[in-house]
C-alpha cells in the first residue's frame, strides 16, 4: 500500500531540513538513483543525477529563501495508471527568508512562500524520477515584481485542504482510491477535449461540487463555486485557445480522496490571442501542468493547479524572467 514509496520521501524530506545549500548534493545522492530523471518548470526543464539538480535549482534557492521550511498541505502515494510505477505526490509550500536575488527576482528580506508540487517515483528504495514544479510569478508577486497584467482570480497564499485531511501518512482503503480515480478520469473525459456540447457550467456540475475551489496558479488565480471558476478562469481560457491536442499524462495516481496527474506536455493549443495579454500564436505551443484533486461523495471538491506560466510565455517570446531582471537592475543567468 505504497507505505515503502513514501517512507524514501519522507527520509530524503528530512534529511534536506536545515541545509543552506552546501552538500544539497550530497543529501540527494543519498536518495536518488545514479541517472535520476528530474523535471521541472521554466528555466530548469530536465535534469539528470543529483550533481546536476543541486547546481541548476536546489543549491541557489537554499542560498536565497534562507530557513527553508517544507509547509506541507497533502502528501499521498499510488500506482500510476497511464504508465508504471508507484509515484509519490507531495504539495504546499516551502517557505523561509527571502533573502538573496534570485532568478533575477529582488530579495525582500521577509518571509515569502513558494507554492510546490513535487512527484517522485520510487523505484528499489531509492527515487528514479521526479517533477517538481515551484509557482515563481507567485513568489515575484510577493516581491512586488508582477509580472502580469491584472488576474482574473483571487490572488493569495492557497489554503490546503478544507478538511485538513491532506497528509495520507498512513494506508488506506484501496477502494476510496478507486473512487478517486473513477471521478478524476470522469472530469478529463468531459472537459479534456472542450467538445463537450452541453453549456459550460452544466458540464462542470456533471463532476464538480457547486462550491467547488480551484487554486490556480500566479497570473490567473483562485475562484470558488462552478459559476465563478466559468466566469473567472474556464470560459476566458477555453476562449483564447483553438486546436486543442489530446490530453497526455506521464503519471495519474490516486489514494484514499487525493489524486493528482502531471504531463510533458498535458496538452497543445494555438492562441487565439488575449491569454495573459498576449498576441494571437498559430503555433502549437505545450502547457506543462499539475493537478491535484480532492474528492468528496462522487465529485471533486478542490483541485490545485500548476500550470509552467513562465513557459507557455517563452513560446510566445516573452522571456518574463529576463524582462523582469531588466527592469529591476539584477543579473538574471539562465541555469546551464
Amino acid at each position: 500500500m505504497f507505505q515503502n514509496e513514501k517512507a524514501v520521501v519522507r527520509e530524503l524530506y528530512d534529511d534536506m531540513r536545515g541545509s543552506d545549500g552546501a552538500g544539497i548534493a550530497d543529501v540527494l545522492a543519498d536518495h536518488t538513483t545514479p541517472d535520476w530523471h528530474w523535471r521541472g518548470m521554466h528555466p530548469f526543464y530536465e535534469r539528470h543525477g543529483s550533481s546536476d539538480v543541486a547546481a541548476a535549482f536546489w543549491a541557489p534557492l537554499l542560498r536565497s529563501l534562507t530557513r527553508l521550511q517544507r509547509r506541507e498541505d497533502i502528501f499521498f502515494a499510488g500506482q500510476n495508471t497511464v504508465g508504471g510505477g508507484v509515484w509519490v505526490v507531495s504539495m504546499g509550500h516551502l517557505m523561509g527568508l527571502f533573502d538573496r536575488t534570485w532568478l533575477g527576482i529582488v530579495p525582500t528580506h521577509k518571509m515569502a512562500f513558494l507554492r510546490y508540487c513535487e512527484f517522485n517515483r520510487v523505484v528499489d528504495g531509492k527515487i528514479a524520477e521526479t517533477m517538481l514544479h515551484v509557482d515563481i510569478p507567485h513568489l515575484m508577486t510577493q516581491a512586488g515584481q508582477n509580472p502580469f497584467p491584472p488576474q482574473t482570480a483571487g490572488y493569495m497564499v492557497q489554503s490546503g485542504p478544507m478538511t485538513h485531511g491532506g497528509l495520507l501518512h498512513a494506508a488506506q482503503p484501496a477502494e476510496t482510491g478507486e473512487a478517486t480515480l473513477a471521478a478524476i478520469n470522469a472530469m478529463i473525459s468531459d472537459v479534456g477535449t472542450w467538445k463537450n456540447d452541453l453549456p459550460l457550467e452544466q458540464e462542470l456540475a456533471q463532476t464538480w461540487h457547486d462550491d467547488m475551489i480551484w487554486w490556480g496558479p500566479a497570473g490567473v488565480g483562485a475562484t470558488y463555486t462552478i459559476e465563478r471558476y466559468a466566469k473567472q478562469h474556464s470560459a476566458p481560457f477555453r476562449a483564447a485557445f483553438y486546436d486543442r491536442g489530446t490530453t497526455g499524462h506521464v503519471a495519474r495516481v490516486t489514494e484514499g480522496h487525493y489524486g493528482a496527474f502531471f504531463g510533458w506536455p498535458n496538452f497543445t493549443a494555438k492562441h487565439c490571442g488575449g491569454f495573459m495579454g498576449m498576441a494571437r500564436n498559430e503555433q502549437d505551443c505545450e502547457f506543462r501542468v499539475i493537478d491535484v484533486y480532492r474528492r468528496e461523495g462522487d465529485k471533486l471538491a478542490e483541485n490545485w493547479v500548476f500550470i509552467d506560466m513562465l513557459y507557455w510565455l517563452i513560446q510566445q517570446g516573452d522571456d518574463v524572467l529576463a524582462r523582469m531582471a531588466t527592469i529591476a537592475g539584477t543579473d538574471y543567468t539562465p541555469p546551464s
